[in-house]
């Protein structure tokens, strides 16, 4: 049997975490530069604010109902996310982190415990010691498991667990095949027109044609529905192929001693990400382009990738090298909106670097180098030792976060304060929408 955990409204739940007021109010999140509707609450579902839902269309939505609105914390919710993570690790054999709030447990072996009680204490357990709520589903497959979850969530009376241990020919009518994992919208409204309406539908397809029109995958997704394990879980996590940082512009920039800053700080937030994953990159790839939604501004995108003669993760070395390209790639007169660093051709420090021939750098005091940077900068906060290629000042931020809640679990200037005898209605910071 496999287990799937869902942290319910994962990013409003973390909100709620730290402001219980937020209980039982219509909540959203939005994405970067507080544009579009990431993350709803329930009762912001009910009033019918739509997933990816711009902001601006819903301003007068906000203002009736008394919306909470927060900028994206990207920091609080990954912290939340580990929290999470480490707390279900003891309640199985197995584990799989599939996304920031989903999880697979491998309950095989586990036949002799009630398993609806066990999912019931492991609800309880995230909730008492994370603060959020999660649904679970269980069954004898990954895709089974998927859609007992969406049961769970929904079904208020099964306490957030539902259980698929035998018969689910029922829960299969009552799912449509567009919702099945793994079924995508295309090949939804292709089974429809063949009658391929629900799950269930599709269970029943002769094996070749659903290996014909869904390929192999399609009929992995077919036999999990029937309840054959076709699909494993992957608990080693898997080397990435590619890191990067590319944002949005609060406001066009228009000069290179803007990108400038931009760039390098976007190179040296990824040479972080190497290192906290022991890797090293070969490529680096820098973009820059204006707003394509302002057709009537004169439009330019341009990228170019430069390649290390030797892996590095090294700030140093990587801002540099952002800058090298930027001077390939920049234009004057344009007002760009976006941009970005990307980094490829990546490897593990465990598999060793071929050094280049002509190569006079000192890898070995730049490692050091860089492992005093991160140990200064986890120690008293992000960009507290940079460059000087980068951008200074809180006022130098490019995106913007008009909501942003405090970082609560990983900067102490921002841990909660509890007063004792003392009621508070401070809850979110009262910003004009």
């Amino acid at each position: 049997m496999v287990a799937l955990v869902d942290v319910n409204n994962f990013y409003v739940s973390c909100e709620r975490v730290f402001c219980p007021a937020l209980r039982g109010q219509p909540v959203v999140v939005l994405s970067n530069n507080d544009g579009c509707v990431v993350a709803r609450s329930d009762e912001a579902k009910a009033l019918h604010i739509g997933m990816g839902q711009p902001v601006f269309e819903i301003r007068a939505l906000i203002q009736e109902h008394q919306v909470q609105v927060f900028s994206s914390n990207y920091a609080l919710y990954g912290d939340m996310s580990a929290r999470v993570m480490n707390t279900l690790r003891p309640f199985a054999p197995a584990m799989e982190v599939y996304s920031v709030d989903e999880s697979f447990l491998d309950f095989g072996g586990m036949d002799c415990i009630d398993l609806w009680a066990h999912a019931r204490n492991i609800r309880q357990t995230v909730l008492q010691w994370v603060g959020v709520p999660v649904s679970i589903g269980v069954a004898p497959t990954k895709v089974l498991a998927k859609i007992a979850n969406r049961i769970a969530k929904k079904d208020k009376q099964g306490e957030g667990v539902r259980v698929l241990a035998g018969h689910w020919e029922a829960e299969l009518r009552a799912t449509d095949v567009g919702d099945v994992w793994g079924i995508g919208g295309q090949y939804a409204t292709f089974l429809s027109l063949y009658g391929i309406k629900t799950a269930y539908d599709l269970t029943q397809a002769p094996d070749a044609w659903v290996r014909k029109h869904l390929t192999v995958a399609g009929l992995r997704i077919q036999k999990e529905l029937q309840g054959q394990p076709c699909i494993d879980l992957e608990t080693d996590v898997p080397n990435k192929k590619q890191v990067g940082t590319t944002r949005t512009f609060q406001c066009p920039l228009t000069t290179k001693a803007e990108l400038d800053e931009a760039l390098a700080d976007f190179a040296a937030r990824c040479g972080e990400k190497l290192r906290r994953q022991k890797n090293s990159a070969t490529t680096l790839t820098a973009y820059i382009e204006t707003n394509r939604m302002a057709p009537r501004e004169p439009q330019y995108a341009r990228s170019f990738a430069v390649a290390f003669a030797t892996p590095t993760n090294s700030t140093l070395a990587l801002v540099n090298a952002a800058k090298c390209v930027l001077s390939n790639i920049y234009q004057q007169g344009y007002r760009y909106k976006r941009a970005g660093v990307l980094l490829g051709g990546l490897v593990h420090q465990s598999a060793g670097a071929q050094t280049a021939l002509f190569d006079a750098t000192d890898h070995d005091k730049h490692a050091r180098l860089m492992a005093a940077l991160d140990a200064l900068n986890n120690r008293y906060g992000r960009n507290t030792l940079r460059t000087a290629a980068q951008t200074t000042g809180k006022g130098a931020r490019l995106t913007r976060q008009n909501r942003l809640s405090p970082c609560y679990t990983t900067r102490w200037e921002d841990a909660l304060t509890v007063h004792v005898g003392y009621k508070s209605d401070y809850c979110a910071p009262d910003i004009q929408v």
